[in-house]
């Protein structure tokens, strides 16, 4: 997801029209949002997918959760407008400070946003403080390294030439660390599409604000 204006023409060439092509791709895509929004419990009422793009899987979330309050936050105007377009209902904001109260939400996607980001620590801290006591905090990150290699097997060079911006590249042990240090407990944690990290595009990891 972008997040500061410097990465949005690099971000380009995914979200919808990468969606579009279908493929393995788009059937990771949604194996990965399906693993991600089975962690939503039934106490939790009020959902914020932060750094939601163009709004692929916050309109699935609309469908999943009609009678919840449900909406997503992004830096860009492009992506709110793109989200608008198709129906999602979404605000503009800033990850190191969101316009939301206090202990309102109960259910937090960040997918795909922390690697991108220059200080990780404030973010997670920000939306510590707008999770209510128990509230959940789902985050999913890439495996960088075997992304360009899948890409290269696939004869997709273009795209493994590509520099998504990122600042950091996480590992599942750095990240359980990192939220253990931020004050939640790793309550869920799953590589996808295998099982070891270092041959897994993904990892998705759920985490509940300690009382």
């Amino acid at each position: 997801m972008p997040v500061t204006e410097s990465n949005q023409k690099q971000q380009t060439i995914y979200q919808r029209q990468q969606y579009a092509k279908g493929g393995l791709g788009r059937r990771h895509w949604d194996k990965r949002d399906q693993t991600a929004l089975n962690l939503v419990r039934p106490s939790d009422l009020t959902i914020v997918d932060i750094g939601c793009g163009e709004g692929i899987t916050l309109e699935k979330m609309h469908r999943l959760f009609p009678e919840r309050k449900v909406f997503g936050i992004d830096f860009l105007s492009e992506n709110i407008d793109i989200c608008r377009h198709h129906g999602c209902k979404v605000e503009q904001g800033d990850v190191y400070n969101l316009q939301l109260s206090s202990k309102s939400v109960d259910f937090v996607l960040f997918m795909e946003v922390i690697e991108h980001l220059e200080d990780p620590e404030t973010a997670i801290q920000e939306i510590y403080r707008v999770l209510a006591p128990g509230g959940r905090l789902v985050i999913v990150f890439p495996n960088d390294r075997f992304f360009k290699i899948a890409r290269i097997l696939t004869l997709r060079f273009r795209e493994a030439a590509y520099d998504p911006g990122h600042v950091r590249q996480w590992t599942p042990y750095d990240m359980r660390s990192f939220l253990s240090e931020q004050g939640f407990t790793v309550a869920f944690s799953q590589n996808m599409p295998f099982y070891f990290w270092p041959v897994s595009l993904h990892c998705i990891m759920a985490a509940d604000k300690n009382s």
